[in-house]
């Protein structure tokens, strides 16, 4: 005697067989044509018979990740395994405590719609990966609106569920992909800003690695079912990596509503502060090394950029010592990882100007300089939104007279140096070396320089400088509030 569940895989497997009896295509291909030729159901054929007319309203939302300061991130997951595959990595994600999005082709649940029910039984989101699994960018218009359409259809008619985004097998996307999931009413086109590549067959220590270097505040991670049996074994690196920097993996959904809308460049306050400036020459300049006072305050300063786990690493030393203090950014850093900086905001610390390509300033053209200079602060400013610490501190600390003539002419009159430094950027300084360096030089007033560099000594020594200068009863002040 059948159980129930047989009953209705097999009452489920007439059904669709008799849909793909009756498939039609949108293009004169035939059954046999090109293998990204759409397959479209029966019930859909007098649909498919009327013309669709390109939309031409605002387009979708690209969302390859997402503005955020929070310590969260998305794994995601395209196309559908089979059953027995499909079963592994729901238990791997249940054992981590995980709740992933899965963007799955619309025939593949039409076919098993047990596994899609089951991925929403345990907690998971469900989103649409097309109909027949396409790279969409390579059909018209037409074609790609009935993909997305009626992928949208057998999902929500098997599951219940009404997918709210759309991505393409590969995750590329185009205008017209765009505006058709507009006009369906599709909340966003997904893309990925953590490709580990698991195509290339790689193992599930190298696929975890990968992520772990790049994983990000924000980040969409992308894997894929029906291609490696490694993403499986992988879940486990992953949720290591991310357990180990503090960061929480979460849905899809979930992470764009705690995200926010980030204002283009023109309509922050402060973006146009910084600009270019020919007439350079007699401009005034200040470099400030520390402050002249008799209080025992000092500035701690950070420079340069990082990974995600170094950086993090740092600001919850700093939170759990209740300080504040500035980091000089490099803007190519952060025009990758916006949200990185953000976070630093938000946080408390200010967030100040080390250039963008972190080139020597005095190798460089007045031209150069100042382009430099105020691509920096654009940078910064919308990846903060909002204006940036008006500081300049020069890469390397190297500045002459002319130099600082050319920053201070583009917007930046205080150019920030120290009086406190270790040579922590060098890894062949130890923690040890650091500590000792940071408490031989500190007085009144010091600015202490440290850095934000992966594979560097600094977060190892600061939870111990920063215990050390206290005993010494120094407070610790924003560069701004100690100067000013």
């Amino acid at each position: 005697m059948r159980s129930n569940h047989t009953l209705q895989c097999r009452n489920s497997l007439i059904r669709y067989m008799a849909l793909f009896l009756s498939l039609i295509l949108l293009t004169s291909c035939g059954m046999l044509g090109s293998s990204n030729s759409p397959v479209v159901p029966a019930e859909s054929q007098e649909q498919g018979e009327r013309k669709i007319e390109r939309y031409t309203g605002e387009k979708s939302r690209i969302i390859s990740s997402v503005y955020t300061a929070r310590k969260e991130l998305s794994l995601t997951f395209n196309g559908m395994g089979d059953a027995a595959t499909m079963e592994r990595l729901l238990n791997e994600l249940d054992k981590y405590g995980i709740k992933a999005t899965f963007f799955l082709p619309g025939m593949r649940v039409a076919e098993e719609p047990d596994i899609a029910k089951s991925i929403i039984e345990r907690g998971h989101e469900i989103e649409n990966n097309t109909l027949n699994h396409l790279d969409l960018t390579k059909l018209d218009y037409e074609q790609i609106y009935k993909e997305i359409q009626l992928a949208n259809e057998v999902i929500e008619r098997e599951t219940g569920v009404s997918p709210k985004y759309i991505r393409t097998k590969s995750g590329d996307y185009s205008d017209d992909i765009r505006l058709a999931a507009a006009q369906l009413g599709m909340e966003g086109v997904v893309s990925y800003s953590i490709n580990p590549k698991d195509r290339d067959m790689k193992g599930a220590k190298e696929i975890g690695e990968y992520v772990a270097r790049y994983m990000s505040r924000g980040g969409v991670i992308t894997l894929n079912t029906d291609i490696n049996p490694e993403i499986v074994p992988a879940v486990g690196f992953i949720a290591e990596a991310a357990e180990e920097i503090g960061y929480r993996l979460i849905t899809l959904d979930e992470l764009v509503k705690n995200g926010g809308e980030r204002k283009p460049l023109e309509e922050i306050s402060g973006f146009d502060a910084a600009q270019l400036n020919p007439d350079y020459e007699g401009t005034p300049y200040e470099l400030i090394y520390k402050a002249d006072t008799k209080k025992k305050e000092i500035a701690l300063t950070f420079d340069d950029w990082a990974t995600d786990k170094t950086v993090t690493r740092i600001l919850d030393i700093l939170a759990e010592h209740d300080i504040q203090v500035t980091f000089f950014l490099r803007a190519q850093g952060v025009e990758q990882n916006p949200n990185l900086a953000r976070a630093m905001i938000e946080e408390g610390h200010d967030v100040a100007n080390h250039s963008y390509a972190h080139q020597v300033v005095t190798t460089l053209t007045p031209e150069q300089l100042q382009e430099d200079v105020v691509k920096a602060h654009r940078v910064i400013t919308e990846a903060i939104q909002e204006q940036p610490l008006m500081l300049y501190r020069p890469p390397t600390g190297v500045i002459d007279h002319k130099s600082a003539e050319i920053i201070a002419a583009a917007g930046y009159p205080r150019i920030a140096m120290y009086d406190v430094t270790t040579l922590d950027w060098n890894d062949s300084n130890s923690a040890e070396d650091i500590v000792n360096g940071v408490m031989k030089q500190t007085q009144n007033g010091s600015v202490i320089l440290l850095h934000i560099l992966d594979g560097i000594h600094t977060a190892e020594a600061l939870p111990t400088v920063l215990e050390q200068l206290k005993e010494k009863g120094y407070t610790f002040v924003k560069m701004k509030d100690l100067i000013e």
